[in-house]
């Protein structure tokens, strides 16, 4: 039986922490968690499964010819790192996904409420 191609989206997704990212490369799979204030009453839900990673950028300023793997973090007067300083003050890192559009539409709701995490396969 042969399935019809699913179509994609890359969507850039700003992960609550960056050490889990550090570990992603471009092919990996994630889950993709939605983790809302639980203070507030929230949950943790599933936004995404098996979402490919297709981009972890380097840092501000990184050699272009050094390893995919993430460094430490600076904020320069170029612009943010793609590691910089969360809601919470902590470490968030940005990660572009290959997803369906379906599931582009509830990255970008959860998003705005919640902060995501990403549990790699």
């Amino acid at each position: 039986v042969v399935r019809p191609a699913v179509r994609t989206m890359a969507v850039p997704v700003r992960i609550s922490d960056a050490a889990t990212v550090r570990l992603l490369r471009p092919g990996d799979r994630v889950d993709v968690f939605a983790v809302a204030d639980p203070a507030a009453g929230g949950r943790t839900r599933v936004i995404a499964r098996g979402a490919r990673v297709r981009n972890v950028p380097q840092p501000v300023g990184a050699d272009p010819g050094a390893s995919a793997h993430i460094g430490s973090t600076t904020n320069t007067d170029e612009g943010r790192s793609a590691l910089a300083g969360g809601p919470s003050g902590g470490e968030d890192a940005l990660v572009t996904l290959a997803v369906p559009p379906s599931t582009a539409a509830r990255l970008a709701g959860a998003s705005a409420s919640a902060r995501l995490a990403v549990t790699p396969w």
